[in-house]
């Protein structure tokens, strides 16, 4: 059965209209597919010349994630034009949060990624951490062990279990 016009048109407000998240996340991750696709995997990626097999090249894993989330971001922005999504009960839940929390959800996510290289995995992760429990109205102090922890640990498995080095950060290398 087609939605026409006049029944989106009359829709209760428990419908999105045509720009909705579906489309607007959709249309986003479109664009960073095809940035990535066609700009970072050229550019920053290179084959050995001896390379004989495509599936052996560096470039195979990302160019198969790349399309992939291009054809998803696809099949998520049309569905949000043909279809848009019912509003949901949380979504009014939303709309209460405070500045505060979502400058310091935003400041967690700006410290890990921008941080990163000066104070390390280890200490852009807690810093990041305590932000995020700040940010969700944690209150016992013994909860923020886990800010600490859980970074430590993350990156420990990282460095020696999996082999994948971290970096140890430009304040820490200078200190010890």
């Amino acid at each position: 059965m087609a939605i026409s016009e006049n029944q989106i048109a009359d829709a209760p407000a428990t419908h999105y209209g045509r720009l909705n998240p579906n489309t607007i996340v959709g249309a986003a991750f479109f664009i960073l597919a095809l940035v990535f696709l066609y700009y970072i995997i050229p550019n920053y990626i290179s084959s050995p010349p001896f390379m004989q097999h495509p599936l052996l090249s560096p470039k195979f894993l990302p160019q198969v994630a790349g399309w992939s989330v291009l054809v998803l971001s696809l099949v998520l922005m049309v569905s949000g034009l043909r279809v848009p999504p019912e509003r949901e009960p949380g979504d009014e839940l939303r709309r209460g949060v405070s500045v505060i929390r979502q400058g310091l959800m935003v400041a967690a996510g700006v410290v890990y990624a921008f941080f990163f290289e000066q104070l390390g995995a280890i200490g852009s992760g807690v810093l990041a951490c305590v932000l995020l429990f700040l940010a969700s109205g944690l209150r016992n102090p013994l909860i923020y062990l886990l800010a600490a922890a859980f970074p430590v640990l993350v990156t420990l498995l990282f460095i020696y279990l999996l082999n994948v080095p971290l970096p140890a950060g430009e304040l820490w290398e200078a200190w010890f």
